[in-house]
């Protein structure tokens, strides 16, 4: 059986990581099959929420990583964790065992449901994707499930930030698809007033090439009004080795 729980592992945006897999799947489960995924392709396409790991069993494993140094525990792992129906249970009791803050890594496929936003302002942080101006780069990038919307998941993110009290990201990855479009893709970022956006390319294999520091950094010109932070000028965390039982395996990581 694989560990729901993995890491810690390094992150640019989060520092020391523990990681939380709600899914638990072998391959990705997603409502998107975004084509720079570090997971690959998605191997379960979902757009109905339901329950993958006992919240029984997270506890348990929540026993094993007591007095880890970690700087956040993060829900993100295979694929979507807003699929999992018991998110806002999972959130509820990794607060009242670990003294972390909490963060969620979501596509934002589902903020437009009112339960899944109310799950998330239980989270500290929540980083929700946001890579395409219009509908047809929309498809081209995030390659979505056919019932989903960008207009919908603009809508849904909207509504969470009149709703959260957290801190809210923005993460856009750029890719040669989208870094014409910085522009719309700021206006759009300021619109929902998120405390931060974070620029990514992807520096971690993939499909797709990264773009160069020189190319981020006249994206990042367009970004001006908002608080930005630049995938090659954040720092990278040292990270312990993990000093928990060896059945709590590593995942991808965050």
């Amino acid at each position: 059986m694989s560990s729901v729980i993995y890491g810690p592992v390094p992150s640019w945006r989060l520092g020391r990581s523990l990681g939380i897999d709600l899914l638990g799947t072998e391959g990705k489960t997603c409502s998107f099959d975004c084509v720079y995924c570090q997971l690959g392709r998605t191997a379960h396409p979902l757009t109905k929420r339901r329950q993958f790991v006992l919240i029984e069993r997270l506890a348990e494993e929540l026993e094993l990583v007591k007095g880890l140094d970690i700087d956040y525990v993060t829900f993100s792992g295979m694929g979507e964790p807003t699929l999992a129906c018991n998110l806002g249970e999972a959130i509820e009791l990794v607060k009242s065992v670990l003294p972390f803050p909490v963060a969620v890594l979501t596509n934002s496929a589902f903020m437009g449901e009112r339960e899944v936003r109310r799950e998330l302002t239980l989270a500290d942080t929540v980083v929700a994707k946001l890579d395409a101006p219009n509908e047809e780069l929309f498809r081209k990038i995030n390659r979505p499930a056919s019932n989903l919307r960008l207009k919908d998941i603009v809508s849904g993110i909207r509504k969470f930030r009149q709703e959260y009290r957290g801190r809210l990201v923005l993460q856009i990855m750029f890719i040669a698809a989208n870094m014409r479009y910085a522009r719309e893709l700021a206006k759009m970022a300021e619109s929902l007033s998120p405390d931060e956006v974070e620029m990514n390319t992807p520096l971690r294999p993939c499909g797709v090439s990264p773009l160069p520091l020189q190319d981020m950094e006249v994206i990042e010109g367009q970004f001006a009004r908002l608080e930005v932070v630049n995938v090659y000028r954040s720092p990278k965390p040292e990270v312990k080795p993990l000093d928990i039982k060896e059945t709590l395996k590593r995942r991808p990581k965050v």
